[in-house]
């Protein structure tokens, strides 16, 4: 789910002429923890692959659960496009 998200992310700053650089912060929402620390290596993997080496504001939230009911996870991201 978090590749799925980051690659939404991507695909619409790619249709606004940006890309992962111009991500100034980023929210998670969680709904497990101890399931995001487990994975978090992997995690991290598809952030880098996706994302490359931008590294914006973050904060993560854990939540009782999301609108999907099978959503584990949810990004919101915020860009500036100068």
């Amino acid at each position: 789910q978090v590749r799925q998200a980051l690659a939404n992310t991507v695909a619409v700053l790619h249709e606004a002429g940006a890309g992962p650089e111009h991500v100034v912060r980023m929210t998670w929402y969680i709904t497990d923890k101890a399931e995001y620390l487990r994975r978090q290596a992997e995690i991290g993997a598809v952030y880098r692959e996706i994302m490359g080496g931008y590294y914006p504001a973050m904060a993560m939230v854990q939540v009782l659960a999301l609108m999907e009911d099978r959503a584990m996870v949810e990004i919101e991201a915020t860009a500036v496009i100068a």
